[in-house]
């Protein structure tokens, strides 16, 4: 097929209307655009027949709905198999959110910078849909406190990248909007740079256009701070099950004494187990350095004397030594979170560039 070196990849899943002015407008400035039907309705059939009208736009359909990520990569495996030549990609939502000069915008920055991924930053406004609003807040914040990189939109549907780094886009796990904050977690643990830039902020009709599910979806993009508090969870239920059979042990010693050994003990034992979680399955550390691990039992040794030191305080004021434990655990697992992730088991720096 013809050599391209720009092509918007618009994913549209039951789109409006307004779809067919966006081909336009973006053939016009010398766009070839890829559309992925995502298992639209029956009667939305004619917005893409009209789409296939325009010219220089190629449609690929799902036959049920699939999710956005699923149709993104369908658009990406095309490009990857039929197009050799060095070419840029720009994602586009269909409802209407990107302006077609943002388009071409970020697509000369990722001109600009190949091997980066050229994020359309959009700005919460007063107006801002509430929907697009707390899902652009909870997953910034949560963002950061998985990598440690700092975005303002982890949402932004409108991105670019050359054709270098498709490989790396579709390995990436995800099926439906999942995929894209997947994107955002991938490029920071593989060093992929990313760049922010301001776009105009668009919403019509409030969004309605959006598909996008507030809470189903939500749920499934914050699944990695799950994974660490699931982790957690259970190095919690070790540690008190270890600390609870110790002390029934040494039931018959004097109670601080007891409480002492039994903390050390319960600790030595759950953090093992904790960090053997957390370097594998939540941080994935494959390698398992001296230097690390000297890092994380430093930690280790930190906490155990902190939560040494409340404990006895909790215990010492009356608390029963069985309700105290939970609430010493409680008060250092952010202590915990906040020194693995961004000490022991960091990513090497991705940088983020801002305009």
């Amino acid at each position: 097929m013809k050599s391209w070196s720009k092509i918007a990849l618009i994913p549209a899943y039951n789109p409006e209307y307004c779809l067919v002015d966006l081909v336009q407008t973006l053939k016009k400035k010398g766009f070839w655009i890829l559309v992925v039907d995502d298992g639209s309705s029956e009667e939305h059939k004619i917005i893409f027949r009209d789409i296939n009208d325009v010219g220089n736009v190629l449609i690929l359909t799902h036959i049920k709905n699939e999710g956005k990520g699923s149709a993104l990569k369908t658009g990406l495996s095309y490009i990857q198999t039929n197009i050799s030549d060095y070419c840029i990609v720009v994602t586009v939502d269909a409802d209407g959110q990107h302006s077609p000069s943002d388009v071409e915008k970020i697509c000369k920055e990722a001109q600009r910078y190949p091997g980066y991924l050229i994020l359309g930053s959009r700005k919460i406004q007063k107006e801002t849909p509430f929907k697009s609003k707390f899902g652009n807040r909870i997953t910034r914040i949560v963002y950061g406190l998985i990598t440690g990189v700092h975005l303002y939109d982890t949402q932004t549907g409108l991105r670019a990248f050359d054709n270098t780094i498709l490989s790396d886009l579709l390995e990436i796990p995800g099926e439906r909007y999942e995929y894209e904050m997947n994107v955002l977690l991938e490029c920071s643990r593989k060093q992929i740079f990313m760049k922010e830039i301001p776009i105009e902020t668009i919403y019509r009709n409030e969004n309605v256009g959006s598909h996008f599910h507030p809470w189903k979806d939500s749920c499934m993009i914050y699944k990695e701070i799950l994974k660490f508090s699931a982790s957690s969870f259970l190095s919690f239920l070790l540690d008190y099950g270890m600390y609870s059979a110790f002390l029934w042990v040494m039931r018959g010693t004097a109670k601080g004494f007891s409480v002492l050994c039994s903390n050390v003990a319960a600790r030595i034992i759950s953090g093992c187990f904790n960090y053997h979680i957390n370097r594998k399955l939540v941080f994935q550390k494959e390698t398992n350095t001296t230097a690390m691990a000297a890092e994380y039992v430093f930690l280790a040794a930190g906490i155990l004397a902190g939560n040494t030191l409340i404990l006895e305080l909790f215990v010492g004021a009356g608390m029963n030594r069985y309700v105290a434990k939970p609430c010493t655990e409680l008060l250092f697992f952010m202590i915990s979170w906040f020194v693995q992730r961004t000490f022991i088991f960091k990513q090497k720096k991705t940088r983020i560039l801002k305009c």
